[in-house]
């Protein structure tokens, strides 16, 4: 099993190319699902868990075929996918494929939407919390969905096609916007969904289905209208840069000194990330081609926050930002208001001498003046970055094992710090 070794203390300088959006990707290669005809999507990261997607979509009977390599080509660009869903030959995601990968549940609304039918697994829990699939049952039943649950399974059926309604959900929700969203472009007439999730990838998303001929508006607002279409055609579409992405690096940049430009990155859709940190006393400023990053000589400044749906903090980016504030000058306070089992990370900052108190919901970190290497572990995706961004600044050798998890969400992420001058690389056993 791989593990990523680093030796800390060097200050990271140069340039680092922002890889397109996981989170956009996976909802943008699953809209093939709407249409018979030829979705293309540039800029999409070659990741583990866009990967297991291809093959999930594989199952239901989705042609992919990907761009060969191209003569002096920038390797940091994202692969070119072709998506053919001609037919859909199994309206059915078993349990072994969806319970590699939540997002993969959100098959359910585009093929209930063409094919009337569909037998989607549950997901279950996570390392980081229960995440329950009800806010996106209740939308689609909204939609005139007849939904039952059976032996671990969500089957839907909608005779004659769902119609369009008014979809009100009590908690702001990612993911069920995103399902319900694509269900309702090919419902019978119109849907109103209120108080949706605004994070950039599903304006991603949203912009993506309306080029294949969807009728939608309030794009980027918490209501969107939906005026439900007969078929969808294909599109080509490029995934916006990696939001998540760009703050990690940030964060790592602010902990370990130096200068670098984050090319790509789009200072936009991280309003909240780039004001927490500037108050922190990092230097942040757009350039014409992204965003420079930079911390001098100088001590960062403790932060006070909370996690919150976009536009506010991203949950995304609270490991990678309570990594950061172990070696700020003072008190640090974090509370997770998103998901109730996101702080698996603090005993393994723990381990690397960090000083962290737990309360509830609220994490309390007391800065330390120096962090030591020492053998971690990997426990979801975002704490196993927080641990890389520990190691580039902590003294010694930090090995990090587990890393099958930051591969889910992290391209070429030990070549992107190393050409920036990081001590760190992947090792096997």
């Amino acid at each position: 099993m791989d593990k990523i070794e680093i030796t800390g203390g060097q200050k990271l300088s140069g340039q680092i190319e922002i890889s397109g959006a996981k989170n956009a990707a996976l909802p943008l290669m699953i809209t093939s699902l709407l249409t018979p005809e030829t979705l293309t999507l540039k800029n999409v990261p070659n990741l583990r868990d866009v990967n297991q997607l291809k093959i999930i979509l594989g199952n239901h009977g989705t042609d992919l075929t990907v761009d060969g390599k191209r003569a002096n080509g920038n390797k940091y660009i994202g692969d070119t996918v072709h998506l053919t869903a001609r037919d859909i030959v199994d309206t059915t995601a078993p349990y072994e494929m969806v319970s590699t990968m939540r997002a993969s549940f959100w098959v359910l609304g585009p093929l209930l939407a063409r094919c009337h039918e569909a037998k989607v697994s549950l997901p279950g829990g996570c390392a980081i919390g229960t995440r329950p699939v009800d806010l996106h049952l209740q939308g689609l039943e909204d939609l005139g969905a007849q939904i039952d649950l059976e032996d671990g399974y969500v089957l839907a059926k909608a005779p004659g096609g769902l119609r369009g309604g008014r979809v009100r959900f009590s908690k702001v929700s990612v993911g069920a916007t995103i399902n319900v969203l694509m269900a309702a472009t090919l419902a019978k007439g119109e849907t109103i969904i209120e108080n949706a999730a605004i994070e950039p990838e599903i304006g991603d998303v949203a912009n993506c289905l309306v080029k294949m001929g969807a009728k939608i508006e309030g794009i980027g607002r918490k209501t969107l209208q939906i005026q439900g279409v007969d078929a969808l055609e294909g599109a080509v579409h490029t995934v916006l840069p990696d939001r998540i992405e760009t703050g990690t690096f940030l964060m790592a940049v602010a902990a370990t000194g130096g200068e670098v430009e984050l090319i790509g990155a789009l200072p936009e859709t991280l309003t909240a990330a780039i004001d927490v940190l500037t108050t922190a006393g990092v230097e942040i400023t757009p350039t014409d081609r992204g965003l420079k990053v930079a911390r001098r000589n100088t001590p960062l400044n403790p932060i006070h926050i909370e996690t919150q749906p976009h536009p506010g903090f991203p949950t995304d980016l609270q490991a990678q930002l309570m990594a950061l504030m172990t070696i700020a000058d003072g008190r640090s306070v974090i509370r997770e208001t998103i998901f109730e089992n996101r702080f698996m990370h603090v005993q393994e900052l723990a381990r690397l001498g960090a000083n962290i108190s737990l309360n509830g919901d609220t994490a309390i970190i007391e800065g330390v003046s120096i962090l030591n290497g020492a053998p971690v572990m990997a426990t979801d995706l975002r704490a196993s970055v927080s641990l890389v961004i520990a190691g580039l600044v902590a003294d010694g050798k930090t090995q990090i094992n587990r890393v099958y998890h930051l591969d889910r969400g992290f391209e070429k992420i030990e070549e992107k710090l190393s050409n920036c001058g990081a001590q760190i690389e992947r090792v096997s056993d």
